[in-house]
């Protein structure tokens, strides 16, 4: 009995130790601590250097712009010399009705505001399609070039340190006023040196009659005619 009671009490201490074992947690690895945050570092400020270009106005004075120019106005020289001569009859007719004597009868006056009226109509409508297709070959022209000079200004901006660049040439700048220096407006610079790269030559100069567009006509100055007698 004794043997027996020593084999339970000490089956019942292994017991009661493996269930205070199981009932003990395992002691637990501490979480690392969490990094602070780093401050970022302040900006670093860079010191300005504005550069000012009128770019439109720089693709139309290279050489290859300039030339475009000319072969654009070559090709509308017999469209404006149309609407030309159809401006001067026009103007002519008007004379002539407003020379013509009292005694012109309201019928004859009448046709000849007719066809003053369709003659004038007709030529409003040539010019207007001759400013159109104009204006379209121009745009053209324009966007070539325009692709070709930029990468002429991106390059010497980036050469020359320059850390903004602002476009003062259009009618939708945001620029107010800036100082005209020479250190500032590259325009003339970008010219020349796109210039230099395109190998392309100044064009000759071309007559004053071929500067205006094919719609530029004069509007005739004459008063209206009279209306017919009643």
């Amino acid at each position: 009995m004794n043997r027996t009671l020593i084999l339970v009490s000490a089956l019942g201490a292994g017991l009661f130790s493996a269930g205070a074992s199981a009932q003990t947690p395992a002691p637990s690895t501490p979480a690392p601590a969490a990094a602070a945050p780093q401050t970022p570092a302040p900006p670093q400020a860079v010191p300005a250097k504005i550069a000012l270009v009128a770019f439109e106005q720089a693709v139309f004075a290279t050489n290859e712009g300039q030339r475009a120019v000319q072969e654009i106005q070559e090709k509308y020289k017999p469209r404006k010399a149309q609407i030309d001569t159809e401006s001067q009859e026009v103007d002519s007719l008007k004379k002539q009705l407003q020379a013509a004597p009292a005694t012109l009868s309201d019928e004859e006056r009448a046709t000849r505001l007719r066809n003053i009226d369709t003659k004038e109509k007709q030529l409003n409508r040539d010019a207007e399609d001759a400013q159109t297709a104009y204006n379209a070959d121009l745009q053209e022209a324009y966007g070539k070039v325009a692709a070709k000079v930029s990468g002429t200004l991106k390059s010497y901006v980036a050469e020359n340190g320059y850390t903004l660049l602002l476009d003062v040439g259009g009618q939708q700048s945001p620029v107010m006023w800036a100082s005209p220096s020479p250190n500032t407006d590259i325009t003339q610079a970008v010219v020349t040196a796109y210039n230099a790269s395109s190998g392309v030559a100044a064009p000759m100069p071309s007559a004053p009659s071929t500067q205006a567009n094919p719609a530029a006509r004069p509007r005739s100055s004459t008063p209206k005619s009279t209306p017919p007698r009643q």
